[in-house]
C-alpha cells in the first residue's frame, strides 16, 4: 500500500518525532511504500493567498495533491495546540484540500472527492483525557477534525489516537504508546 505521512512538530527530540520514526519503520518492515511530508522541515507556507481562494494553486500545492492522489492511507501526526491543529497543519488543509480536489458541491449537495482514501490521525496533548472530557473538548476535537475535515472530504477514518499528558509521561508509558503505534501500522 502507499502511505503518505503528514507530520508536524518543530522539534526532532519530541515524542511526535518518535511516533513518526516508529510508524515509518513499522510500515517499511511490512513492505509498504511511504512518503513523509515534514511540514516544518519543508518550511511549508500555511497562509492561503487570495489567488488560491479563487481556485488557482501553485506547483507546490499541485505536488502535495499528487501525493494525496498516490496514497491509499494518509496519516497525520501532530500535537494538539490550543485545542486544535497547529497552524501549519491547518494551513496545509486549507491550501491542499481545495474545492474541486478534496470536495465539491453538486446540485447544492456536498461531495467528498477523496473517497477510497483512508485516514489515521495521531495526536499528542498536554492535558489528560479526563480534562478534555470535562470541558467537552474531546468531542469538539473529533467533530472538527474527523468529521469536519477528513470525513467531509470522503475519507474513511481508520484510527484517531490521542496520547494524553505527554510532557509528564514516563518512559514506560511512552514505550507502551510506541507499541500501540506499531500495532496501528500493522493494521493500516
Amino acid at each position: 500500500m502507499n502511505h503518505l505521512i503528514v507530520y508536524a512538530h518543530p522539534r526532532k527530540e519530541s515524542f511526535n518525532h518518535a511516533i513518526l520514526e516508529t510508524i515509518v519503520q513499522s510500515l517499511r518492515q511490512k513492505g509498504h511504500e511511504i512518503i513523509v511530508r515534514d511540514l516544518y522541515a519543508m518550511e511549508f507556507q500555511p497562509v492561503i493567498s487570495s489567488s488560491e481562494i479563487l481556485g488557482g494553486v501553485g506547483e507546490d500545492i499541485e505536488q502535495e495533491q499528487e501525493y494525496l492522489k498516490w496514497a491509499d492511507v494518509i496519516t497525520f501526526i501532530y500535537p494538539i495546540w490550543w485545542t486544535g491543529l497547529p497552524a501549519i497543519v491547518k494551513g496545509y488543509i486549507e491550501r491542499v484540500f481545495t474545492y474541486g480536489f478534496a470536495y465539491r458541491y453538486v446540485s447544492g449537495e456536498q461531495m467528498g472527492m477523496l473517497k477510497g482514501k483512508k485516514a489515521v490521525i495521531i495526536n499528542t496533548q498536554g492535558k489528560s483525557h479526563a480534562q478534555y472530557a470535562a470541558s467537552g473538548m474531546d468531542k469538539a476535537l473529533i467533530l472538527t477534525s474527523d468529521k469536519g475535515i477528513f470525513e467531509y472530504c470522503g475519507m474513511e477514518l481508520l484510527h484517531h489516537v490521542f496520547f494524553e499528558s505527554v510532557p509528564s509521561s514516563d518512559e514506560a508509558t511512552r514505550t507502551a504508546w510506541l507499541k500501540q503505534i506499531e500495532e496501528i501500522a500493522g493494521k493500516a
